[in-house]
């Protein structure tokens, strides 16, 4: 039970901790288990506070695969031409 596991551990020093891989109680750097505590802990507030504004928002908005891509945009037409501008040179 986790529980018991954060008791036995929390009453230790150092990197005494819990290998879940060995199933047993042990100096968790001397074993190879490298886990910084700062990552676990800032990994579990952020889940933490995730699964509380997921809990206490009213409304939950996810975005809906579509099976449409809407195609291509439609091509530019070509630009006319410019007559009727006196006084610049070729353009009459």
């Amino acid at each position: 039970e986790g529980a018991v596991v954060v008791e036995r551990v929390r009453n230790e020093k150092g990197g005494f901790g819990y290998d879940a891989g060995s199933d047993e109680y042990t100096d968790l750097i001397k074993a190879g288990v490298i886990d910084p505590k700062k990552v676990s802990r800032c990994a579990l507030q952020n889940a933490a506070s995730v699964a509380t504004m997921m809990l206490t928002a009213e409304v939950l908005i996810a975005d809906k695969p579509s099976k449409d891509d809407g195609g291509a945009a439609a091509a530019m037409g070509g630009m006319g031409g410019m007559g009727g501008m006196g006084g610049m040179g070729g353009m009459m």
